[in-house]
């Protein structure tokens, strides 16, 4: 078949490669724009950019899509289908109308369930069983199109959104070179998604970000899993050079009690409103890599009774 696939993350990158190794014309890739990154903050094409670019396949940029320029310049792509994966970008429907089959999307969540932006971290903050990917066909609602193919993957406990996240990369891009070539044999059938379920996965912000230890310890934990590795739940705390923000990567649940925030013990316990937790994994700001907490309480020399903020 002839595709434009649209994609900009690393979660994109294995899906362009499968439909491209399954001997799909790929017309274009659509990524957004090489930004800034890394110290010397010199312009840094997305991994779907460079993927692409390895493979010797077109890449097109666009700041918008929304003008008779960009919608001239996808039409003249003639393509069967569009494959879209965390392309990061509203398509007008006079793009999603252009492909012969309409525009495909591979989507991190289970619909209704989690429409938005961030599916994968909402499905472990909010301490979900399961999630998974499903093909859906784009329409002009957010995420509220019709569903063909779907699979689920177990959320462990303990599971990060990152972990999660590299399960369902190698799943979304097999789903997806099944869902074409069922498509390409006219067999792909598209159900309504539910009116009932429906939860919006908000985009996260910085804010939410920071650690409120008088929450449950079940819920400090999902929100500290959920979070991993981007942004990174965080705390701020003094370690002797004035306060200093650390981030907490991973952490379980545990038996514990004391004013929340109050370190409990040398495993890096920490009080919370309801129980406590043990904090597995830990970043200091300019630290390099990640600690454990044994080894984090040694570098810090925090004593015990010592608040997390």
């Amino acid at each position: 078949m002839r595709v434009v696939f649209m994609g900009t993350p690393d979660f994109a990158v294995p899906t362009l490669a499968r439909l491209h190794a399954d001997g799909h014309v790929i017309a274009a890739v659509y990524t957004r724009a090489p930004a800034k990154a890394g110290r010397g903050m010199a312009l840094r094409p997305s991994p779907v950019h460079a993927r692409a670019e390895a493979l010797g396949l077109p890449v097109l940029t666009p700041g918008t899509l929304k003008t008779e320029e960009a919608a001239a310049t996808f039409a003249g792509h003639e393509a069967d289908v569009a494959v879209v994966v965390a392309y990061g970008m509203l398509l007008p429907q006079r793009i999603l109308d252009l492909p012969r089959h309409g525009c495909l999307n591979l989507h991190g969540s289970l619909l209704p369930r989690w429409r938005g932006a961030a599916p994968i971290q909402r499905a472990v903050m909010a301490g979900d069983a399961e999630s998974g990917v499903g093909v859906m066909r784009m329409e002009a609602g957010l995420d509220t199109g019709p569903v063909a193919m779907e699979v689920r993957v177990a959320i462990t406990e303990g599971m990060t959104a990152g972990e999660l996240h590299d399960a369902l990369m190698p799943a979304g891009a097999d789903l997806m070179g099944r869902a074409l070539a069922r498509l390409e044999a006219e067999g792909l059938t598209f159900t309504p998604q539910a009116a009932e379920g429906v939860v919006y996965a908000h985009k996260i912000t910085n804010e939410e970000a920071r650690i409120d230890w008088s929450r449950p310890a079940t819920d400090v934990a999902r929100h500290i899993n959920g979070l991993s590795p981007f942004p990174g739940a965080y705390v701020e705390v003094d370690l002797g050079r004035g306060v200093e923000r650390v981030k907490v990567l991973r952490a379980l649940p545990t038996e514990g009690s004391g004013e929340p925030g109050t370190l409990l013990d040398s495993a890096c316990t920490i009080a919370c409103g309801i129980g406590a937790v043990r904090l597995l994994e830990l970043r200091r700001a300019g630290k390099g890599g990640a600690a454990s907490g044994e080894e984090f309480l040694r570098g810090a020399r925090l004593p015990l009774g010592a608040t997390l903020a």
